[in-house]
């Protein structure tokens, strides 16, 4: 099998196109909100690369990924700055940004729980890790443009990186073959978030209204 050797490729080109769509995807949430040029930018860059940065302080996991790698930063934000001009027609590709946004969630959840994984960290930790990576970012987007967080409301989507997260970290401690569990995690992971849009599934919801006591 040639996995070992074309995932690590497949991964980064996965992320790579992962955080281009998370740039652009808040580069429209700017638009909305009347923000300049550098507000869009910068907007981009935070919710690409958010999730990781979060999880990289609360683990104490030095360099940050933008700081390693400045190019993150020149990538995330060009493609916020170019969806300036191409906002008239990006409208016309919402289900493929719904894709990219589902495959990136579980490309971050994974790439986050290895990280947590390489500090040799409890599995709770680990899949709490891919989480945060998986996450965060979209919670910054949502608290700086004054929008209650995605990940607070029912829609499914936090679900499915922990459990995406869940059966990666299952799957490596029954010692089963890297390489599959990593498909398989991220392959189910998809396959639920894809489900939950097509279907609008969701969590129950609590809802409180003390004028009813």
């Amino acid at each position: 099998m040639t996995l070992s050797a074309d995932l690590p490729f497949l991964m980064h080109s996965l992320y790579l196109i992962a955080i281009v769509a998370e740039a652009m995807t808040a580069a429209l949430a700017a638009g909305r909100r009347s923000m300049d040029w550098v507000g869009v930018c910068l907007l981009g860059c935070v919710t690409a690369l958010g999730g990781g940065s979060a999880r990289d302080v609360l683990l104490g996991h030095h360099p940050l990924s933008w700081v390693e790698h400045p190019s993150y930063l020149l990538i995330t934000g060009g493609a916020a700055l170019a969806t300036i001009v191409m906002a008239r027609f990006v409208h016309h590709l919402r289900k493929l940004f719904l894709l990219l946004d589902a495959i990136g969630l579980v490309v971050f959840t994974v790439i986050g729980c290895n990280v947590a994984l390489a500090l040799d960290l409890p599995i709770m930790i680990v899949i709490a890790s891919g989480m945060v990576t998986g996450c965060v970012g979209g919670v910054l987007r949502d608290v700086l443009c004054a929008d209650i967080p995605l990940l607070f409301r029912s829609e499914l989507y936090a679900t499915v990186s922990v459990v995406a997260g869940g059966i990666y970290v299952v799957g490596l401690a029954i010692g089963l073959d890297h390489d599959v569990v990593m498909l398989a995690a991220m392959g189910i992971g998809l396959m639920l978030r894809l489900l939950a849009l097509r279907f609008d599934w969701s969590m129950p919801k609590f809802v409180y209204d003390r004028d009813l006591h």
